[in-house]
């Protein structure tokens, strides 16, 4: 339930509370794909599913065409396509299909662009 504020879920320090947790990705991604448009988002939608420490594993519903631009992350990623196609440019352009994970190490300049309508699963360990 989100604060009262301009939140529109619970804040993270309260999802992730538990010592267990069990995701229901199917639903998580149908409430993400029914929340408002954010300007900020160039065509998805995202939410952290889960975050401890360093790590995070973001769920990403994009639109076709949808693209996050050029960008680097200080820590190792993963990115699990779980419906849909992505194609990752990187130092080649590599297409993920349903089943596919891309991993890459730290500093690694890449951009995603949804060849498709396609749900993801990105995670992430920002190391300090």
């Amino acid at each position: 339930m989100p604060d009262g504020s301009s939140r529109l879920r619970e804040h993270p320090s309260v999802r992730f509370a538990e010592d267990e947790q069990v995701f229901d990705i199917e639903q998580a991604a149908a409430d993400l794909v029914r929340e408002p448009d954010e300007p900020r988002h160039q065509g998805h939608r995202e939410m952290a599913i889960f975050r401890h420490g360093p790590m995070t594993v973001g769920l990403f519903c994009f639109n076709e065409g949808s693209k996050i631009p050029d960008h680097v992350l200080d820590g190792n990623t993963t990115i699990h396509v779980l419906e849909g196609r992505l194609t990752v440019h990187a130092s080649q352009s590599h297409t993920l299909k349903p089943g596919s994970i891309m991993a890459l190490k730290p500093n690694v300049k890449h951009d995603i662009e949804a060849d498709q309508p396609t749900k993801a699963l990105i995670t992430f360990c920002l190391e300090p």
